[in-house]
């Protein structure tokens, strides 16, 4: 049961089972990364989730994928925490206001664009090559599976399953490399 014709599948067990398993971790890690508190990070995910949730019947898949959707909310949930901890200076320390305030305005800083950068390409690595094509187009490059089928030539399911088994190895590998 979905509820439109463009429904992005939040209003359904399986459908959100399905975004929490493969796009949690990333929306936490983008959170987290922007907020630099786990707690904050972890309430900016759910309240990013509910807002999809409330509004998954005005899902538009011509205009992108669930996960471009989820992250444009997260993005827009964190400015407004940024915001509302900035319009309560109790609740926040005077140093932690500049901080979150200018949070629209960060860059990300060029290290920690090397570092992702390196560690990505080290786990990219580690897989065979037809996964990591696959996990490439499809995650880094958030292309369609039915596109990137068509380009390599191969079943859109076997697009489906590379990019699936290759994130079920990333996740078994040790933290530290």
């Amino acid at each position: 049961m979905s509820c439109g014709a463009h429904c992005a599948g939040l209003c359904t067990d399986d459908g959100l089972a399905a975004v929490l398993a493969t796009d949690r971790a990333l929306l936490h890690w983008r959170a987290v990364r922007a907020l630099g508190d786990s707690g904050l990070a972890e309430q900016a995910v759910q309240e990013s989730l509910l807002r999809a949730w409330r509004s998954c019947a005005f899902f538009d898949d011509n205009k992108g994928s669930v996960r471009t959707w989820l992250m444009a909310i997260l993005r827009n949930v964190i400015i407004d925490m940024a915001r509302a901890r900035a319009a309560r200076p109790g609740d926040t320390g005077w140093d932690e206001v500049e901080t979150l305030s200018d949070i629209r305005y960060a860059h990300p800083d060029f290290t920690d664009g090397l570092i992702d950068g390196l560690l990505v390409a080290e786990l990219l690595a580690r897989l065979p090559e037809s996964q990591r094509e696959a996990v490439v187009e499809v995650i880094l490059r958030d292309r369609a599976y039915q596109e990137v089928a068509d380009e390599i030539g191969v079943p859109v399911g076997t697009v489906k399953t590379r990019v699936h088994y290759a994130l079920r190895s990333l996740r078994k590998l040790p933290q530290s490399a």
